[in-house]
């Protein structure tokens, strides 16, 4: 019991509570757990009703029918009773009535169940902890997962890291790729002794690339691309048998053996070459001048995307395609064809509609994006043609289709409850690389089920942002442009104002959230009226009806824990007020914990353990409105 509990509760959420009709109805909770595992409860109360003089609300509350506890209620101050649950059958039962000497029903603002999880008896390796903190304090690596234990448990194990099942836990892989890791490369790394696996591409580390790599013992695979390292690739390294070793993109590094031996004829060579260039190009720009009024702004901007990606003729367009023989989709575009590469490659290509108003104009918004944009949950660009009057993109396949399809009553695999926390985790990562990871942000401006899309791993990844515009501060968002989206996914805000941010993005995911939860669209429309699925759901939160909101077709297959913090995350995102909603990063945290919880708990049946029932009269709930 701890009446004057430090534990802080936001005001928010004590300001709200539930309350029978009367004083003669209980309010009680029913919580199945898993027996193996120690629980502790906290209930949380408040009152925020002001009684009337000489008035006063009394509880009474019982944990498992045996401990009683009575407690007086003060205005505006909060109380905090917990209970260790002692009961070794797993049905545990809290009730809390009205003292007969109460002159009010009882309440309750809030509770929480912890589950206390001890740690296996072998932590992971000391050695290796080390060197993974040395390596994080480094480079100020500041992943919300990278807490703890880097390896045990291994639901919590940090992001990026691969870890032996053995007793004593060993870090056999790292990826840090895209972490915006600067200077050089740490001796730390080397203190990884069971390190098979090295990813450090696409990041910004200088200096000359390390010998010591090489005296890791089982290393197989180490990736460097994508920085900027310099001088040569030691001998040993290159001389290690069974590495797979990747370090293309890095400028200044040199993979040829003869790097040492030319190292003061090079400054002459290109000191020479530097000179002829300077002719050449004078004479060059001679020339260009008498031509510079047919040279276009078009051209020197696809000049720029021949070098990133992939220019296909519209031969080779009607080729991959076999004349357009398959169509896999539509869009702003126009229709999507299934195509295959020379390789066997499965691609998607976009064909731009000759009738789109902004066609032309979105067409190099997506390219030029699309050719420098590169993230796990962003679909990829293969390539493009642009000849004459013919524009079309061609994409990476994604085998499984789209969310939308997916969550479709005609789909017959229904997607199950932690495959849906993935697709969730999987976009929010998407999002938040578009909101954080871009050098200018990016708002999608048009995100919808049908714009994420699963690849045959079921792995979501985030379409079309293309059509997106970047900005680079909150306060150069208001665009004036025609405003983009799908009913029921738009930001009302938005709609009202037309003032666009990334915030606008936030209450789109959210009813993709609220979607992949309950199964049901923001609007459906039947043959006689329009039904909004917020006006459905709300009412079902404040009885707290999880098993009435979760999508009917998981058939109970789900964490009820894992549930309500779903439920909880999409409210937040679609709250009224844009500077209210939480920021994705956030979103994406809270996603992660979600998933966390649920692959945590594999369920099999229905009546698997964390079930919790939450039972009082809806239709007598007074005015406070429930939790």
């Amino acid at each position: 019991r701890a009446q004057d509990s430090s534990y802080k509760l936001s005001s928010e959420l004590l300001s709200t509570a539930a309350q029978p009709r009367n004083s003669s109805i209980p309010l009680a909770l029913n919580w199945i757990y898993d027996a193996s595992f120690q629980y502790y409860v906290l209930l949380h109360f408040a009152e925020i009703q002001k009684l009337p003089p000489h008035h006063r609300r009394i509880i009474n509350v019982t944990f498992d029918d045996i401990n009683f506890i009575s407690q007086p209620l003060e205005y505006l101050k909060p109380v905090t009773l917990s209970s260790k649950m002692a009961s070794n059958n797993g049905n545990v039962r809290f009730t809390i009535r009205a003292a007969s000497e109460s002159d009010a029903p009882p309440i309750l603002n809030a509770f929480e169940i912890y589950r206390y999880t001890p740690l296996p008896n072998s932590p992971t390796n000391a050695e290796d902890v080390n060197a993974i903190m040395e390596i994080k304090r480094t480079y100020g690596i500041s992943r919300i997962t990278w807490q703890g234990d880097p390896c045990i448990p291994s639901n919590l194990r940090w992001e990026g890291l691969g870890c032996s099942a053995d007793n004593n836990s060993r870090i056999i892989s790292l990826n840090l790729s895209l972490s915006k890791l600067t200077g050089q490369i740490a001796p730390s790394f080397a203190n990884l002794q069971n390190l098979e696996s090295l990813d450090l591409s696409n990041n910004e580390l200088i200096g000359q690339l390390p010998e010591f790599l090489a005296d890791l013992p089982n290393l197989k695979v180490l990736n460097l691309t994508g920085n900027k390292l310099t001088g040569s690739i030691p001998k040993a390294l290159r001389e290690k048998a069974d590495l797979q070793l990747s370090v293309s993109s890095n400028p200044g590094l040199c993979q040829k053996n003869s790097c040492k031996e030319h190292k003061f004829v090079i400054p002459l060579i290109a000191s020479i070459a530097v000179l002829v260039l300077i002719i050449i190009l004078s004479l060059i720009i001679w020339r260009l001048r008498k031509k510079r009024q047919v040279l276009s702004i078009k051209s020197q901007k696809m000049g720029i995307l021949k070098q990133r990606s992939r220019e296909f003729s519209y031969l080779q367009v009607l080729r991959i395609t076999n004349n357009f023989k398959t169509i896999i989709g539509g869009g702003g575009f126009g229709k999507v064809y299934l195509g295959t590469l020379e390789d066997d490659t499965q691609v998607a290509v976009k064909l731009l509609s000759p009738s789109s108003k902004q066609g032309y104009k979105e067409f190099e918004s997506e390219v030029q994006l699309l050719a420098v944009i590169h993230h796990r949950n962003l679909v990829s660009l293969v390539g493009y043609c642009h000849e004459n009057d013919i524009k079309a993109l061609i994409y990476e396949y994604m085998d499984n289709g789209d969310l939308g399809q997916l969550l479709s009553e005609k789909n017959s695999n229904v997607l199950k409850w932690n495959e849906r926390l993935q697709v969730a985790n999987d976009a929010a990562k998407g999002l938040e690389y578009l909101h954080n990871g871009c050098k200018n942000p990016i708002i999608h401006r048009d995100l919808k089920p049908s714009n994420i899309l699963l690849n045959k791993y079921k792995l979501a990844k985030i379409a079309d942002f293309g059509l997106s515009r970047a900005f680079t501060n909150e306060t150069d968002s208001h665009l004036s442009t025609q405003p983009a989206g799908t009913p029921g996914y738009i930001d009302p805000e938005f709609q009202r104002s037309g003032n666009l941010n990334k915030k606008s993005d936030i209450y789109s995911f959210g009813m993709i959230l609220l979607q992949l939860i309950t199964g049901h669209p923001p609007i459906e429309k039947g043959p006689e009226n329009v039904s909004f699925i917020l006006d459905w759901v709300h009412p079902k939160i404040e009885c707290g009806d999880i098993e009435g909101i979760v999508d009917p077709t998981l058939a109970g297959e789900f964490g009820v824990t894992s549930a309500w913090k779903a439920v909880e995350v999409a409210m937040a995102c679609i709250l009224p007020t844009p500077t209210l909603r939480p920021e994705i990063s956030y979103v994406l945290q809270e996603l992660q914990e979600c998933l966390a919880m649920e692959m945590d708990h594999p369920r099999t049946n229905s009546t698997t353990s964390d079930s919790l029932h939450y039972t009082v009269n809806c239709e007598s709930v007074t005015t406070l409105s429930a939790r």
